[in-house]
């Protein structure tokens, strides 16, 4: 079974979130962890899927809850809530990855505890090696646009909003993305 792809709530769903929003600036602490758990575990999938570590997706995650907490005044809504979040998990994740200059995936999403899901069936481990190395060593750019597409099943207007690029520039990086995966992995689909 797949997880679900994480939405960006429709506008209806903002009103609701304003409100909560000026609760949380108010000072309303059980709004701020409603707030927290309302995105907390999207959050922490993005910042998974970007740095490949389960300790270091938590430290991410927190990070980026300091950060929109702090700034939350900052905060106009001209997008989502969670399409902000996701821009700061974004940026965070990029200055973590710079900080530890990670190469290695330490461990597989489906053995990570607390992602909520039935995991998925198995892929030949050598394969799933291979693809996790070569997602790691694209870079950040292409790197970024082709975990949020292809993994978490964003829409190209929802990582242009989030990146602050054009959908176009979003879909030529993905396109770039690919090829390379596909240039990275030829030698193991030959076999």
């Amino acid at each position: 079974m797949t997880l679900p792809r994480p939405s960006i709530p429709a506008p209806s769903q903002r009103a609701t979130e304003r409100t909560l929003i000026r609760r949380v600036l108010d000072g309303d602490r059980p709004a701020a962890r409603e707030l927290y758990d309302a995105h907390v575990d999207r959050v922490f999938r993005l910042a998974f899927r970007l740095v490949g570590d389960e300790d270091r997706a938590r430290e991410l995650t927190q990070e980026t809850f300091i950060r929109a907490f702090d700034q939350l005044r900052r905060f106009r809504g001209d997008s989502a809530l969670a399409t902000w979040l996701y821009r700061i998990t974004v940026t965070v994740s990029s200055n973590l990855r710079r900080k530890y200059q990670r190469r290695d995936r330490e461990t597989d999403l489906d053995a990570v505890a607390g992602v909520g899901a039935d995991p998925a069936p198995r892929a030949d481990p050598d394969l799933r090696d291979r693809m996790h190395a070569a997602i790691d060593r694209l870079p950040e750019i292409y790197r970024t646009t082709f975990v949020m597409h292809d993994v978490e099943g964003y829409t190209h207007a929802e990582i242009a909003q989030v990146l602050g690029v054009a959908e176009g520039t979003s879909k030529s990086r993905l396109f770039i993305a690919r090829g390379m995966l596909r240039q990275a992995l030829a030698p193991f689909m030959k076999e």
